[in-house]
């Protein structure tokens, strides 16, 4: 817990210090020869051991236990989307996260049946770098973190404090540590395995994958803090 607490603090340091860079360069990434490697690193991670693991989970599990998986993973994420909906001002938003979290919690089994969008109830995701941005804090600069991709200090900053919001970070259990680290690897395999068709495409059709990865991030950021619904087919032909 320290160690996050120490992270949380440099994140929030960063944050203030590159807050206002977004005219630093016109991408507003002025440390792109680094993110360029970085991304080479990231690139080669995923096509040597996410990509292949992505592939093998599609195959080894049918369709409806994957849907489960995913089902539950949402589940979990749902109290710190139901926070940042209250931060945000949003009652409507946080309103049907708390109808989704308790009907596919109970009627769901846990999370895994979305019970909810059979009542109607749309399902949303909110974290708290969307919250500062919907109080007026900027991105700052681009960054490509090491395993983690495309980032900015102000989402970075964001993902450390829905770890506090998480309250499964507060529970304490024999073997909590393997849970916690599971339901984290999970969430990658889930993730990836959904759009291997899509990151491949993207991959074969861009002649600058980076710049290419760095302007979708940026539309589905910008749409996010604007509650879009954010969609492959909403992206534009890169």
């Amino acid at each position: 817990m320290k160690k996050v607490i120490e992270i949380s603090t440099a994140a929030a340091t960063l944050l203030c210090l590159f807050g206002c860079a977004n005219d630093l360069t016109s991408q507003n990434d002025p440390y792109e020869d680094t993110n360029r490697s970085v991304f080479a690193l990231n690139q080669r991670f995923d096509q040597s051991i996410t990509r292949p693991v992505a592939v093998f989970y599609t195959h080894a599990l049918p369709e409806d236990a994957r849907n489960s998986v995913h089902n539950a993973l949402a589940n979990l994420a749902a109290p710190v989307t139901f926070l940042n909906d209250v931060l945000q001002g949003d009652a409507s938003r946080a309103s049907e996260t708390l109808g989704r979290f308790s009907i596919n919690s109970t009627l769901g089994v846990a999370g895994l049946f979305d019970v909810a969008s059979d009542f109607d109830i749309p399902g949303h995701t909110a974290d708290f770098g969307q919250t500062l941005a919907v109080y007026g804090v900027s991105d700052g600069p681009y960054l490509v973190l090491p395993f983690l991709g495309p980032d900015n200090p102000r989402d970075l900053t964001g993902q450390i404090v829905d770890i506090f919001f998480d309250p499964t970070t507060y529970l304490t259990f024999s073997g909590d540590i393997y849970w916690s680290g599971g339901r984290s690897v999970m969430s990658v395999v889930d993730l990836r395995s959904r759009n291997i068709g899509t990151v491949d495409n993207l991959e074969s059709a861009s002649i600058d994958l980076y710049a290419a990865t760095r302007s979708l991030y940026r539309q589905y950021r910008q749409r996010k803090i604007r509650k879009g619904q954010i969609t492959i087919e909403s992206l534009p032909d890169l």
